[in-house]
């Protein structure tokens, strides 16, 4: 075995922290983000979320990194115009080449300095080698005990989105 598959054979074996694949993300909201009523879209949200979730994924796999999946989103509150969006990621998990990654996003507004939490997801990001082809990631080292809780519920998110698609697949059968 060369040097070079030895060392990446230990780094998968050991991983890394959590906290190196941290993100944050920063958006003011624009006329040209909004619907009808001077709200930010919903679309435009995602968005910013599959921004902000790609930058975690690739940031611990050191590679691209696709999106697979999004689990359920609720809009907790809408975003108006010229507020700030402030997006947090970091990978919550990984499942060989696929890694969990949560995003929470919080609205601030200028004025008031008021800031609340709109929503949260949870993404599915697949690292690729240069070749398009799907590839080992090192694991997630959970440490603080959020960090932790949600190592251990990117079990239950995973469980439940491969029982999903079963259900899927048998029913386009």
């Amino acid at each position: 075995m060369s040097e070079s598959a030895i060392g990446t054979k230990a780094a998968i074996l050991n991983g890394r922290p959590v906290r190196e694949s941290c993100s944050e993300y920063t958006y003011i909201a624009l006329p040209n983000d909004s619907n009808t009523l001077g709200n930010v879209l919903g679309g435009r949200i995602l968005h910013l979320v599959d921004l902000c979730g790609a930058l975690a994924a690739e940031r611990h796999s050191r590679r691209a990194a696709v999106t697979a999946a999004v689990d359920h989103v609720s809009f907790l509150q809408p975003v108006h115009i010229g507020q700030f969006l402030i997006l947090k990621s970091s990978v919550n998990r990984v499942f060989h080449t696929s890694m969990e990654v949560g995003v929470k996003v919080w609205c601030e507004d200028l004025r008031s300095r008021e800031v609340r939490h709109i929503m949260s997801a949870y993404l599915t990001f697949v690292a690729l080698d240069g070749s398009g082809k799907p590839v080992p990631v090192v694991p997630a080292i959970p440490e603080t005990d959020d960090e932790k809780r949600r190592y251990q519920r990117a079990e239950r998110h995973r469980e439940e989105r491969l029982h999903k698609r079963s259900i899927v697949d048998r029913k386009s059968r």
